[in-house]
């Protein structure tokens, strides 16, 4: 006699990250993780995929049989074309980086602004309410992060990028929601130090260092960085000869975005403490 109920707890879910490029993604073992602590029996993937296959590729991995995805660099923006349904935070940012299909249908939503936001909050006890925020980028991750640091009540909040336009698209995107400006890496202003400056370009990833603008660092500015990485980041140790207060990878974000994505997913909010403690010391 068999027992049907041992066959039923063994089906494996499958999920995935696609980003270009994804080999540096720390996702797959931070969603074992937390498949072992809840008892979740699921399958992650690591799948890159070029901007000109992304909807192709999400479109095969629904339709054989796939539960949902995360979405990273460069697809965040892009992917909301191919969305049925969007949550609140995402329409709002703009951005997606988590994908779940349910009955037939895509669902976008995007766990970055809350991820960071209790990174920053609650592991590290960085006060943003009355802060001075810079943010370096204009990417599909600053859409992500713009609302929910807004929603914290800061002083004034700067986008800076490269080129201006996109980063101004963003400043007008949340204009309503407070008090957020843009402009030009290469001239921010520095009448006032921020308190946080918050790094979201992905020169991490490709080894660059773009301009960072070093007088808008003081000794009391906390410095983060949304990549991260087995050694520090090119943006870590600027902020660190700059003589920041704080330099920090984006270990932490990565965990709490991953539980929210998760929690979406399976129905349930692993803890991140200890999950965040093993990818650090492995890190």
């Amino acid at each position: 006699m068999t027992d049907d109920s041992t066959a039923a707890t063994t089906t494996v879910d499958r999920y995935g990250v696609m980003g270009y490029p994804v080999s540096h993604s720390r996702s797959p073992v931070i969603h074992r993780l937390f498949a072992l602590q809840t008892n979740q029996h699921i399958q992650y993937e690591l799948l890159q995929v070029s901007p000109e296959k992304l909807e192709t590729a999400i479109r095969q991995f629904q339709r054989t049989g796939g539960k949902g995805l995360n979405i990273t660099v460069p697809h965040k923006a892009d992917v909301t074309r191919f969305c049925d349904h969007m949550s609140e935070r995402a329409s709002t940012a703009g951005a997606v980086n988590t994908l779940a299909f349910q009955g037939g249908e895509i669902v976008g939503d995007n766990t970055d602004g809350i991820g960071l936001l209790r990174d920053l909050a609650v592991n590290l006890g960085v006060t943003l309410e009355g802060a001075n925020i810079l943010i370096l980028g204009a990417g599909g991750a600053t859409r992500g992060i713009v609302g929910p640091l807004l929603e914290m009540q800061p002083q004034s909040l700067r986008i800076a990028n490269r080129t201006l336009g996109k980063a101004q698209i963003i400043a007008d995107h949340f204009s309503s929601a407070g008090p957020v400006t843009a402009c030009r890496f290469n001239v921010v202003p520095v009448s006032e130090p921020y308190d946080l400056i918050i790094n979201a370009t992905s020169a991490g990833l490709k080894g660059e260092a773009p301009p960072y603008p070093a007088a808008a660092v003081s000794n009391n500015t906390f410095c983060y960085d949304l990549a991260y990485g087995l050694k520090p980041t090119p943006f870590s140790i600027w902020a660190r000869e700059a003589g920041a207060a704080r330099s920090v990878m984006g270990w932490g974000m990565l965990v709490e975005q991953a539980a929210e994505s998760f929690k979406i997913w399976r129905g349930v909010r692993p803890d991140t403490a200890p999950v965040l403690k093993q990818m650090t010391i492995a890190a």
